[in-house]
Order: structure tokens, then sequence, then C-alpha cells
């Protein structure tokens, strides 16, 4: 059993990768790394699945895509209103990279998401986005308006939600994608063969993709919340 915490704190740290010969050396850890391959991973594929794109004649694959796409807008049309298009790509961006940083672990390679420094910097993006277009889609005046509603006593509550949320959004991708990568390791030290491989199925591809979909869908329901965008979407 002491084995068994010792390497469970070991896979916990963020190890760092490498370390760069310069300012008396900075350390990359392990998170970025793996970013940097999602990222790769990412790009790569957009230009692959892109290359051939036909008005005419459609291929599957992009007829998937299509719908992908189609159906990420209509979300996000009902959600934001007539103000949806500028939202998509980052979005869209951040539902893959979460999406794919989640259930990288099936590849052998350590969930960049399980770092509460990347969470944290998703959420706090995140916020940028909220309260940016809060203010950007109804001005100074009626961005601060709007932490009076739906009534001025309850302006206190509606600044700590300006802490509240971020962190909410943090813990919640952070919490579960640890305690899916420690559920894992307990299972493959217990039982190490065949076992961990049904059971990542669910930790790794499902919960992992239930985990992104709710990281967009607060960040869209709060942004919505603060455009409060009343006319139908085009």
């Amino acid at each position: 059993m002491d084995a068994f915490q010792e390497t469970l704190v070991d896979e916990l740290g963020n190890k760092t990768a490498f370390t760069i010969p310069l300012l008396g050396g900075i350390p990359v850890s392990e998170s970025v790394v793996v970013s940097w391959i999602v990222m790769a991973v990412l790009v790569i594929l957009s230009l692959v699945l892109t290359r051939r794109l036909s008005v005419r004649n459609p291929g599957k694959v992009q007829v998937a895509l299509e719908s992908g796409v189609q159906f990420f807008n209509g979300f996000l049309k009902g959600n934001l209103g007539s103000h949806w298009r500028p939202f998509v790509p980052w979005l869209g961006t951040v539902a893959l990279y979460i999406a794919l940083s989640n259930i990288i672990g099936i590849f052998g390679l350590t969930p960049p998401t399980k770092d509460i420094n990347v969470t944290a910097a998703l959420a706090l993006m995140s916020m940028l986005l909220i309260y940016g277009a809060q203010f950007r889609y109804n001005g100074p005046l009626g961005g601060l308006k709007k932490f009076a509603e739906p009534m001025p006593l309850l302006i206190p509550i509606n600044l700590m939600e300006v802490a509240v949320r971020p962190l909410a959004l943090c813990m919640r991708l952070f919490g579960n994608i640890l305690g899916a990568f420690i559920i894992m390791e307990m299972l493959k030290f217990v039982v190490p063969a065949v076992v961990p491989a049904v059971f990542s199925l669910y930790f790794d591809l499902f919960d992992g993709l239930i985990q992104t979909v709710v990281f967009v869908f607060l960040t869209t329901l709060f942004t919505g919340e603060g455009i409060k965008e009343e006319d139908s979407p085009n």
C-alpha cells in the first residue's frame, strides 16, 4: 500500500518535462508539453479534414463536420441570441481542446486538465469572455447595471459571482478529471489487466466528454445572461 501511495503522489505531481537553458533554467511542465501535442493534433486534423471541401459533392466526412458545426451554431444561437457569431471560434476551439485533453489518457498521456493551472487559465479566459461581452454589448453603464439585476439588493451577491464563477468552472473541471485519474491509477494497481481498460471507456472517454459539455455550456449560459439578448437569433 505504501508503494501505491508513493506512486500516486508521484503521478499527481505536475512533472517537469524538460528545462529550457535560459535565465538560469526555465522548467516546462508535462501539462504544457501535452497541451502542445493536443494543439498540434487539432491543427493537423483541421488541415487534413478540410483540404477537400466541396459545395456540389460533399463527402461523408464533410457532411459529418458540417452537421457538427451546424449543431454547435444552433446551440450558441439559442443561448446568445443575434450576437452569437463572434463567440463561435473561441468556444469551438475551447471545446475541442478540452475534449481532446480530457480523453488523451486513453493514449497513455497525462491529461493537461489534471493540472489546476490549466483549468484555472481556461476559467479566467471564460470570465474575460463573459464580462467582456457584458460590457461590450451593453456599454459601460449598462454593463454595471447588470450587477443590480433583478434588484439592487443583490449587488453584493452578483459581485461575488465575478470570483465564484471562474472558481466553479476551474474546480469542477479539475476535480472531475483529477478524480477520474486517481480512480484509474487505483484500478491499475489493484487489477493491472482488462478491468482498467473497461473503466477507461467511462472515466477517460465518456466522463471527459461530459466535462467538456458542462464547461462550454456554463460559459455560454453565463455569457448569454450578461448579453441578455431578447430578439430572435438570425
